[in-house]
């Protein structure tokens, strides 16, 4: 048998290219739909269901390409490289230009990339089986060029999310893949020279597509900040896509707002209420807590007010995103928010997913303090499970409190009381209250604990919003906010995320 050729590496490589940039669009989509349209389970498992829908539909419409096969192979590198390149510049700028068309836009999207894609392959195994004859049974060729598809799916499905969007971010991802799908149409160009009729047409069309790629990619910045300029309206100071999350900080004259994934996580103006809230009534009524544990709040306002009370020892926070951490611990800005509390000798934070830290972490703590995310996805709706909140109960000493920042009791009603029940599912008793934060408006905290809850009889000086004489009326529910009859979320069912769905898309309708 005759040595490999240059012309059969070339297409091997490009099977392994082809694999790794069709993945690539397929993740870039979910992660945006993610991103801007929440549920990232439910947005995921749908763009990929349509994806694969569209490469078989790709796959099937190959049979009909019969004659100059690598002419079609070159045009459709270049179209994938076009269309799947500029497809996260293009859904980002739909985002903030005609955000009631971004789902449709998406999908089209999607199953138009997604229908490309499955004529590659195809395409690329009857060049290889119509020029390299001799070298190839059917069941070499097909083994063959699936083992350089499959490791190309799996370089990029590693790479994609720890190294590519933490350093390019999405828009620059999908122009540096749109790239190495040009790349391949450029080596179709030169390999099969001879055999391609308009040489020069298709070369023209090469420097096109590359140069239009290599101009999404030189102004990502700016149109990221276009986008995000039009989305938050306010100045952004900061911006970073982490490896679990697009993470936005903006400043106006009336303050500083963080979003994470576009959701607003707080604002300087009011933020005391909400974390005053959060934190002291478990503290206080605790009476003398030493060790305290933190699950999420990476940006340090809840360690903020815990470290008001002399007493304590140790803060331990357990925040997933090292990223946010870090940004907390370092910005001016933030660090004027917190007090400099990422910096505090009291505190040891370790970045780990709080489920999996209780599993494998033993200890127990006189105060755990919740801090996380509303339950937008099964991801983060996992952390409001009975099983996880069992988990919290075997960490709590038995005269301590957990507390739990439970989303507005007021719009979404269901969606409090559930979380109520899952506790008292976990073995705990449950003590709510509410609080106004402006930037939220009516929102909900539970205390969650062995004992009845006993009202504290002394706060720690300089609080701004909480106080003895006012905080009874936070454990007082209207009409309007009272008990409901829920089910528990379980990690099997994962209720809660349904309902918070559903009560606060009524909010948007």
């Amino acid at each position: 048998m005759s040595g490999i050729r240059p012309a059969e590496v070339a297409l091997l490589a490009s099977v392994f290219v082809v694999a790794a940039c069709g993945l690539v669009y397929e993740l870039a989509a979910g992660t945006l739909a993610s991103y801007l349209l929440g549920d990232s389970i439910l947005q995921f498992s749908t763009i990929i269901g349509s994806y694969l829908f569209a490469m078989g539909i790709g796959s099937y419409l190959s049979r009909f390409f019969e004659r100059q096969i690598i002419a079609h192979f070159l045009r459709i590198e270049l179209l994938v490289g076009l269309v799947g390149g500029l497809m996260p510049l293009a859904l980002f700028a739909l985002q903030t230009l005609a955000a009631p068309s971004f789902r449709f836009a998406l999908y089209a999207l999607v199953l138009l990339v997604g229908t490309l894609v499955g004529l590659e392959i195809p395409l690329v195994m009857r060049i290889l089986k119509r020029h390299f004859r001799e070298r190839y049974a059917l069941k070499d060729l097909v083994s063959q060029v699936l083992t350089f598809d499959y490791l190309g799916a799996l370089v990029v499905a590693i790479a994609f999310p720890l190294l590519f969007v933490p350093q390019l971010g999405l828009i620059r991802t999908g122009a540096f893949f749109g790239l190495l799908n040009a790349a391949v149409a450029v080596w179709a160009l030169w390999l099969f020279k001879g055999e391609l009729r308009r040489w020069g047409l298709h070369a023209l069309a090469c420097g096109g597509v590359v140069a239009a790629l290599l101009a999404a990619f030189a102004g990502a910045e700016r149109v990221s900040s276009w986008a995000e300029d039009r989305f938050y309206a306010d100045r952004i100071v900061y911006s970073a896509s982490s490896a679990y999350q697009r993470i936005v900080v903006t400043a106006s004259s009336v303050g500083v707002r963080l979003f994470l994934n576009g959701n607003l996580q707080f604002h300087s103006r009011d933020e005391y209420r909400y974390h005053e809230a959060l934190v002291h009534p478990a503290m206080a009524g605790h009476g003398a807590p030493r060790q305290v544990l933190v699950l999420g709040g990476g940006d340090g306002m809840a360690v903020r007010e815990i470290l008001k009370y002399p007493g304590v020892e140790q803060v331990t926070l357990v925040e997933l995103d090292p990223h946010m951490t870090t940004l907390f611990a370092q910005s001016p800005l933030l660090r004027a928010l917190n007090a400099d509390s990422l910096q505090s000798p009291k505190l040891r934070i370790v970045n780990a997913d709080a489920f999996a830290w209780l599993e494998q972490n033993p200890g127990s703590f006189d105060v755990i303090v919740i801090d996380f995310p509303d339950p937008t996805n099964f991801s983060i709706g996992k952390l409001y499970t009975s099983g996880f909140y069992r988990l919290v109960e075997q960490h709590l000493n038995a005269s301590g409190y957990a507390v739990v920042q439970t989303t507005s009791p007021l719009i979404a009603r269901k969606s409090f009381w559930t979380v109520a029940t899952t506790l008292e599912a976990a073995g705990l008793q449950v003590t709510p209250y509410h609080a106004h934060v402006p930037s939220f408006g009516e929102w909900g905290f539970i205390l969650a604990s062995r004992r009845p809850y006993r009202m504290p009889t002394q706060l720690p000086d300089g609080l701004r919003f909480i106080s003895l004489g006012g905080l009874p009326a936070l454990f007082d529910f209207p009409i309007d906010m009272a008990r409901v009859p829920t089910e528990v979320n379980r990690l099997s069912n994962q209720v809660l995320v349904q309902t918070f769905e559903d009560e606060w898309g009524k909010v948007h309708q």
